[in-house]
């Protein structure tokens, strides 16, 4: 498209969702100095298959509701993952000189954040158990990480799961030169920024420094009490963080590990055991200032409040992607089905509009927040780029979902327009 015709198609374009004004507390959705009325400028660092979607979602509806301005990365939906940021600000998506939210994936440079976010920035994360955080990541990245891919080759002859094969010996298939294998050994401590290959002398400080910088380190299995100490901590209330449980993979995609294969995978990953054990520590040394008998009494509350939410948006859980329609879709990999929402008929066109928003995919929120932001799509990746993140078959389906344009047309149903501009994707697409 001709770069004089740029701002009028900004300017024609129909916004994905209806305008965000459910209003479920006392705040009202006003310009972007809104936030930062209500709001220190919050940093949440979005760790892979911990639960991580599901904040993400939240930080998203508040920030969208309350005119936040969103530190987006320049291209796709990820910060130059997963090569470490020796600098951040090429990177970020120009146009705004402050921002108040970052929420889109990297590997972790506490220096390089600090650049671009104000002095006052509120720096949170979420770590999960490390058994069921690398059962979830081989799972889902089986066909996209090369240790896991070999370890699937393998397995093709022996009878055996992708997995067991994989833990029966690593390091034959683990080459840790090899960029893309970020992901296969410690992935929440790579995630941190961590050295996630082996135990060094440099731990114990790194540990002390993530310790100071971050000012809540969530915990996925006490999610509910986590949500309730990020209230307190970003003065929200219930509703703001009530959620649906985002980029889950369908139950038989899951593989029930035995004592033998936990032990396998606490052994491959005994740092991000380290990691977590350490902050699951100081989570719970939070929640002791905060109140316990408090704590658990806020925590019932949010579930109170979320459960009233799930029975007002959603008709179906745990939806096949196949019988979902374009915008509620998860993207897919080629080894995990990611299940989803049917949103609730018979909805105002302000509470269809707060339901979406609750199960839309990380995608399609960001796609439609970028465009808000920028008026202008994201740009898209060359191809080099991609090499080590996804295979073409996941790369498909991930730019079917960042080019979708979603209208509500006159009778209320959500229609989709998909468009494929890049050339390179085109070609791939047809073949």
């Amino acid at each position: 498209q001709p770069k004089w015709n740029q701002r009028r198609a900004a300017e024609k374009h129909t916004s994905p969702l209806t305008p965000n004004t459910h209003q479920p507390h006392k705040h009202k959705p006003t310009a972007r100095a809104e936030w930062q009325r209500a709001h220190p400028p919050v940093f949440f660092l979005k760790t892979h298959r911990t639960g991580s979607s599901t904040v993400q979602n939240i930080l998203f509806r508040l920030g969208e509701r309350e005119g936040a301005t969103f530190a987006f990365p320049s291209h796709t939906y990820q910060f130059n993952y997963p090569d470490s940021l020796h600098y951040l600000f090429p990177f970020i998506s120009q146009g705004s000189s402050q921002f108040n939210l970052l929420c889109s994936h990297m590997r972790l440079d506490l220096r390089e954040v600090r650049k671009v976010m104000p002095q006052n920035t509120v720096f949170i994360t979420l770590l999960r158990d490390p058994i069921k955080t690398f059962e979830s990541v081989f799972g889902y990245y089986t066909s996209i990480i090369p240790a896991f891919f070999s370890a699937h080759r393998a397995a093709a002859n022996k009878g055996k799961s992708a997995l067991s094969v994989f833990l029966d010996s690593p390091e034959t298939f683990w080459d840790p030169k090899e960029p893309g294998n970020g992901l296969a050994k410690n992935p929440m401590s790579f995630d941190m920024g961590l050295n996630n290959q082996k135990w060094n002398g440099s731990w114990p400080e790194d540990l002390a420094q993530l310790e100071e910088a971050f000012h809540l380190v969530m915990i996925a299995e006490h999610f509910d009490e986590s949500l309730v100490l990020l209230g307190a901590l970003l003065g929200l209330e219930h509703a703001d963080v009530a959620y649906l449980r985002l980029n889950a993979r369908a139950g038989n995609c899951v593989t029930e590990l035995d004592e033998n294969m936990q032990e396998k995978v606490r052994s491959w990953n005994v740092l991000d055991t380290l990691l977590y054990d350490f902050f699951k520590q100081v989570f719970w040394e939070k929640a002791a200032q905060f109140g316990l008998e408090r704590l658990k009494a806020e925590a019932a509350r949010l579930r109170a409040s979320t459960e009233k939410i799930q029975q007002k948006c959603v008709s179906k859980a745990e939806v096949p992607p196949g019988e979902l329609e374009d915008l509620l879709r998860p993207l897919q990999t080629e080894t995990a089905t990611i299940v989803g929402y049917e949103v609730r008929g018979n909805l105002s066109l302000q509470d269809q509009g707060f339901c979406v928003r609750m199960m839309l995919p990380e995608l399609q929120y960001h796609s439609h927040l970028y465009f808000k932001q920028y008026g202008r799509d994201m740009r898209a990746l060359q191809p080099s780029a991609w090499k080590f993140l996804v295979s073409p078959k996941t790369l498909i389906s991930w730019f079917r979902c960042v080019v979708l344009k979603l209208e509500l047309n006159s009778a209320g149903h959500w229609v989709s327009r998909s468009r494929i501009r890049d050339p390179w994707i085109r070609q791939i697409y047809n073949s």
